[in-house]
């Protein structure tokens, strides 16, 4: 079962300031970048397929992202410029300690995510291909970052050493072939650009909270929820990769609409629909056009009915239930989906930035009524044998 600490760790990313010694947006958090670099990841992985007809342990990549995410959370507080020495000098040691401190938090779940922990930290040879995919999208984002940075700090001492270090961290990886790309600055770069500005748009804008969270930072949340719900229900590696996937580009239209509250959405019949209507016309219009043929049919099994259970039988998709996905389905050449998985781990991260907020002191009426409104609905919810009603439990105010 996936235990309270490790979901409340999650959201610790929201709280970490990244560049808070340099003049810098209001909310730069490790969240945001962490979220960003997991849609650089997919992308350079991606090409890479395309291009070098690299075979991609796509379950390994998304695990690796995840460890990396809880291994930067344990460090925190170390500066980037000495963390990598400690690294290269202790990196074992450290690696041991942050193991140790993540130990209780993984060691109820089903599969046994600390033995691949240990071996995605301590093993040089383990998932070699997707740690350097990673690590790409790592300097990738870090630099997407630095150019809004270096635009308020220009002048600032040591700018230009922390511009040459990232510049020559990213050429290191010229190898991979969606570097290159990148690095010419067309379509796809605008693609994450754009998905980049969802780090600026602000979740339930309507009301005070702490601590603040981004739409980008919601939509990794979400999918690193999806794939821990996944492990638990033994999902097959395709299965796996849809519904992290799937719950990482779940709010890619708000890039275009921007976050529109349910409230809105339920409050004239009709409305919803309508809605997304048009955030499938702007996904055509304005987001297809920035990536690859290829990936089309991909994103739109992705994003369209984003909270549908799905299946691609021969070349039809179906609504099937998560239930019987788990009876009859969950095997790679059916593509599954688990949409009410999802939706579900939606609405948890939901609930769970209500709780934080108000646990805080700092409630409003929409917080407490959203809180209320979502904790009635999942409180005895059990999806495709995950138990949302226990998790549901651990935040109830």
């Amino acid at each position: 079962m996936i235990r309270k600490e490790l979901l409340e760790l999650l959201f610790e990313a929201a709280s970490i300031q990244r560049w808070n010694d340099h003049i810098r947006p209001e909310h730069f958090t490790e969240l945001d970048k962490q979220a960003h670099k997991m849609v650089y990841a997919y992308v350079l992985a991606k090409i890479e397929e395309a291009d070098h007809g690299a075979a991609i342990n796509w379950p390994g990549l998304i695990e690796g992202g995840l460890f990396e995410f809880l291994h930067r959370i344990v460090l925190t507080d170390i500066k980037p410029p000495i963390y990598y020495k400690l690294m290269a000098e202790k990196g074992e040691q450290l690696n041991q300690w942050v193991l140790e401190r993540l130990k209780e938090k993984v060691t109820d779940l089903r599969t046994d995510l600390l033995a691949k922990m240990k071996q995605y930290y301590l093993s040089t040879e383990y998932a070699s291909l997707e740690k350097r995919i990673l690590k790409a999208a790592h300097y990738l984002a870090t630099n997407w970052e630095f150019k809004i940075i270096y635009r308020l700090n220009e002048g600032l001492y040591g700018l230009e050493e922390t511009r040459a270090a990232i510049a020559n961290q990213i050429e290191e990886h010229y190898d991979l072939a969606g570097v290159q790309k990148l690095a010419l600055g067309k379509k796809t770069g605008n693609f994450l650009d754009l998905v980049g500005q969802l780090r600026f748009q602000q979740r339930w804008a309507q009301s005070p909270r702490v601590p603040k969270t981004s739409v980008m930072g919601h939509m990794l949340v979400v999918a690193m929820m999806s794939y821990l719900c996944s492990l638990e229900l033994g999902a097959c590696p395709k299965r796996i990769y849809n519904n992290y996937f799937a719950a990482l580009f779940h709010d890619l239209p708000e890039v275009l609409t921007r976050d529109i509250v349910s409230p809105v959405k339920r409050s004239v019949a009709g409305i919803e629909e309508i809605i997304k209507d048009i955030e499938h016309r702007q996904l055509e219009e304005r987001i297809f056009p920035l990536l690859p043929v290829l990936w089309h049919s991909e994103l739109k099994y992705f994003t369209d009915d984003e909270f549908a259970s799905k299946i691609i039988e021969g070349e039809q998709i179906k609504t099937v239930g998560s239930e019987m996905i788990n009876k009859s389905y969950n095997r790679d050449h059916f593509s599954p989906l688990d949409g009410e998985i999802i939706k579900a781990c939606d609405q948890l991260a939901a609930y769970i930035e209500t709780f934080l907020s108000i646990s805080h002191g700092i409630k409003s009426y929409h917080l407490e009524e959203g809180n209320r409104q979502l904790y009635s609905l999942y409180s005895n919810q059990i999806i495709a044998g995950i138990n949302f009603g226990q998790l549901f439990s651990y935040f109830k105010i």
